[in-house]
C-alpha cells in the first residue's frame, strides 16, 4: 500500500537560485543535499540532489546535473505545475510578497473548491499555493462522481 508522498524530483539549472526560491522565498526547510559522483551502473558522474522538506514530511526535490543537456522551458499550468497547500492567511501573505519581490506572479483563482496563486520558480516550474475552502463551501453542490465525470470525457473527446 502506498503510504504517501516521499518526494518529487525535477532538474533545476542552479542549486543556489533554487535554495533562494524554495527556502528563502517559500519558506521550505532545506532539509538535505548531497553530490552523486557515480551512478548505480558504475559510470561517473556530477550530479547535486537537493531537498526541500514540507510540513507533512514530504519534500521537493531538484537534481543540478551541468554536464547532462536537459530542455528547461516555461511550463504552461496544463503542461506542469506544482501545487502546494496553504492555509489562506498565508495565501494572501504570499501573493503580497511575491508582488513586493518581482516573482511573477498571478492570482487569487476561485476553482471552486480552492482559492490558488502562482509564482514561477528560476527554472520556469509553476508553482500553486491552494487554500482549502471550508467544508461547507466545497459541499454546497452535488457533484458527479470523478468516473461519472471521466467517462463523459472519453465520451466526448
Amino acid at each position: 500500500m502506498i503510504k504517501g508522498l516521499h518526494h518529487n524530483a525535477y532538474r533545476c539549472k542552479d542549486s543556489e537560485e533554487t535554495r533562494q526560491f524554495y527556502q528563502d522565498f517559500l519558506g521550505l526547510k532545506f532539509k538535505n543535499a548531497f553530490e552523486i559522483e557515480t551512478t548505480q551502473t558504475g559510470r561517473e558522474t556530477s550530479v547535486l540532489h537537493s531537498f526541500y522538506e514540507m510540513a507533512d514530511g514530504s519534500s521537493l526535490a531538484f537534481f543540478e546535473a551541468p554536464g547532462q543537456p536537459f530542455e528547461f522551458k516555461r511550463q504552461h499550468d496544463f503542461d506542469l505545475h506544482i501545487a502546494l497547500e496553504v492555509s489562506y492567511d498565508f495565501l494572501l501573505v504570499m501573493l503580497e510578497k511575491g508582488k513586493r519581490e518581482g516573482v511573477e506572479t498571478r492570482g487569487i483563482s476561485d476553482h471552486g473548491f480552492i482559492d490558488s496563486i502562482y509564482f514561477r520558480d528560476p527554472n520556469g516550474y509553476v508553482i500553486e499555493l491552494t487554500a482549502k475552502k471550508s467544508d461547507s463551501e466545497e459541499n454546497n453542490e452535488a457533484k458527479p462522481a470523478p468516473e461519472e465525470v471521466l467517462s463523459r470525457w472519453q465520451n466526448k473527446k
